[in-house]
């Protein structure tokens, strides 16, 4: 519909149904008949329109079945309340030709507001291209030598040849992304050991590699990130999960913002637990025949951790004791006694394997209660018991250590261990990998 700018201020919006086949004329007709009078002198529509206070009366129809239905438009550049009298006078209209009929209005548009609306997002493109044009025109030469650098580091990494940085090999660690873009914004910022899957179905390569290195799903933060991630639990071994934030994409994000979605990685089971997956059916929950039975697994971590067996760690745990010849036989009983110890949380962690639940032992290796793991924080914070053993199937994070040397347990042993900056004296922290299991 095309507008006087000069005279319209408003536009009138109604709906129209016919008990009957009519046309336009007798739509502009009934108008015109049945509002004539009614208002007044001063809102007569013939003299509304002759004036120019009042626009073309249209009128889209359509007949189906016998019925007749439709919109009218009615502009306007009388003032509010004036325009609003109005439009509710054309819902009186009862019957248009032979025919009983109903007309409700649907709104008031302020063509005024649209218009303005219209000039912001226009201007807000207008900028746009002239801040681009800008800001490719102000780069100076060593920035432009430097994303060309970026751009000739990435590597086809693997016989299906997916785009990744230079250190994607060499690291024990890596992060998969979705596509050749979000590797290009990763090695911006100097992150060269992400490798793309190029979409939902997950190549071989990253399938392989995810079994011999600790693996960071970094995905976008809209529903195909979502979708990747379901890919990725069902066919490789992701250990953490990292998100863009909400509708935002990896290739979008800003140094700042990729450094805290890195950092705000979660593990694995973890996000099973706040997300509700049912880690007892698919490939990517069937811990027994994935994750944690890899009998070739490197022993790799995210940072460098002394390895140690139990009997390593008793050693440790030993070095006040004074080594007379006087005191051999009860150092001796001690390294016995602790290596018993371990070796059943080491059974009990075989047990709980794939099952999220924990056991909490007393001193003489008594179970002394048995909980799925998502409330394990919690009760050990409330427990007014002494807990001398937490074995537990899932990540030993830092949350939970910390809630442990609190309450002086003596050892946490778990599946495995989660991004740990510090271990406090007085406590064994133990997880399979350390249990050779």
């Amino acid at each position: 519909m095309n507008l006087d700018p000069a005279t319209t201020k408003y536009l009138i919006e109604a709906s129209l149904v016919a008990e009957g086949v009519v046309e336009k004329p007798d739509v502009v007709g009934a108008i015109f008949g049945q509002t004539e009078g009614l208002l007044g002198d001063s809102l007569d529509l013939r003299d509304l329109q002759k004036t120019g206070r009042m626009g073309r009366i249209e009128v889209e129809l359509s007949s189906k079945k016998g019925k007749s239905e439709g919109k009218i438009l009615l502009p306007s550049s009388l003032d509010q309340v004036e325009t609003a009298i109005l439009a509710s006078a054309l819902e009186t209209i009862d019957r248009i030709g032979p025919c009983r009929a109903k007309i409700n209005i649907k709104g008031i548009d302020d063509v005024r507001i649209k218009k303005k609306q219209k000039i912001i997002d226009r201007a807000k493109e207008l900028l746009s291209d002239m801040l681009s044009q800008t800001k490719v025109s102000g780069l100076d030469l060593a920035d432009s030598v430097r994303q060309a650098v970026q751009i000739d580091e990435v590597v086809l990494y693997g016989p299906d040849k997916c785009p990744a940085g230079p250190n994607v090999d060499s690291s024990d660690a890596i992060i998969v992304c979705e596509g050749r873009s979000d590797v290009i914004n990763l090695l911006k910022y100097g992150i060269k050991n992400a490798i793309a899957v190029g979409g939902t179905s997950i190549p071989q390569t990253v399938k392989k590699i995810s079994q011999e290195k600790v693996v960071t799903a970094f995905v976008d933060g809209d529903r195909g990130g979502e979708l990747i991630l379901k890919e990725l639990f069902q066919t490789a071994e992701i250990d953490f999960i990292s998100q863009a934030p909400k509708a935002l994409e990896v290739e979008e994000l800003t140094q700042k913002q990729i450094i805290k979605a890195l950092r705000n990685k979660i593990p694995r089971d973890q996000y099973f637990e706040i997300h509700a997956i049912d880690l007892s059916n698919g490939k990517e929950n069937d811990r027994k025949g994935g994750r944690d039975q890899r009998p070739h697994r490197k022993d790799i971590k995210e940072k460098p951790v002394e390895r140690r067996d139990h009997k390593v760690k008793t050693d440790l745990n030993l070095k006040t004791v004074k080594k007379t010849d006087a005191e051999k036989p009860k150092v001796n009983m001690v390294v016995k006694k602790e290596e018993k110890d371990v070796n059943r949380y080491k059974d009990i962690l075989r047990t709980l394997s794939g099952t999220l639940k924990a056991m909490l032992l007393n001193k003489e290796g008594e179970v002394m209660k048995e909980l799925a793991v998502r409330q394990l924080a919690d009760t050990i914070k409330t427990s007014p018991d002494q807990i001398h053993a937490v074995v537990f199937d899932g990540i030993i994070s830092q949350r939970l250590l910390d809630i442990a040397v609190e309450k002086k347990i003596g050892f946490l042993v778990g599946s495995k261990k989660g991004n740990l900056t510090k271990e406090p004296d007085g406590i064994t922290v133990l997880a399979k990998v350390d249990l050779r299991i």
